[in-house]
């Protein structure tokens, strides 16, 4: 099975991009939404969570507030730093296993693992293959300040938080560049999609 980053800057359209590959056929992995299954109280990272922060965090259900737990981590590089050396390790358990189960009945395939901070993780070595969203600044900024409902200035915040994206370019085996139309961008995910497939065929027994 061949295993393919996707990751990209702020409001480029990721998870459009996520979901063309899914439907043409890829296996996908949000590690966003895995970082909020493991924090759920069934989760590797529930325990030492709230070991480590108290159960002050806790909502009256004994779930994490996120809301909470946020306002802690990002006022504190430390903190922040700690929780992610709890949550990352067991995101990328999960993935492991998710990414198994899929090998298993589809050792052919492609398996697409999207992640906002799989550069600076260093998680996209682990990958195949590594697929970047990008788009110019301008159409990055409106997309974000309708979609977060937020200011240009916060969005220009956020932005400064983060590796650029020629940055995240350099990286990357394939650049989809989602500027122009929804149209355009699923051609190129579809061109992306039989390099990647050829790769596949290739690589497996």
């Amino acid at each position: 099975m061949l295993k393919v980053g996707l990751t990209g800057g702020y409001a480029t359209g990721k998870t459009f991009v996520a979901h063309e590959f899914e439907r043409l056929g890829c296996h996908l992995i949000f590690a966003d939404q895995l970082g909020h299954i493991v924090l759920q109280p069934a989760g590797a990272a529930y325990a030492p969570t709230v070991e480590l922060f108290g159960r002050d965090i806790l909502q009256p259900d004994s779930t994490i507030d996120r809301k909470k737990l946020g306002s802690i981590v990002f006022s504190s590089p430390e903190l922040l730093a700690k929780l992610n050396g709890i949550v990352h390790p067991a995101v990328f358990q999960l993935e492991e296993r998710m990414l198994a189960d899929f090998e298993k009945g589809d050792p052919r395939g492609i398996a697409i693992l999207e992640a906002a901070i799989l550069i600076e993780t260093g998680r996209y070595a682990h990958c195949d293959k590594l697929v970047v969203t990008a788009c110019d600044q301008e159409t990055q900024i409106a997309r974000g300040m309708k979609r977060d409902d937020i200011t240009r200035e916060a969005v220009l915040a956020r932005l400064s938080k983060q590796l650029s994206l020629e940055e995240k370019a350099r990286y990357a085996d394939f650049v989809i560049d989602t500027s122009g139309s929804k149209e355009d961008t699923v051609k190129q995910v579809q061109q992306v999609f039989i390099a990647l497939k050829q790769l596949a065929e290739a690589v497996s027994p």
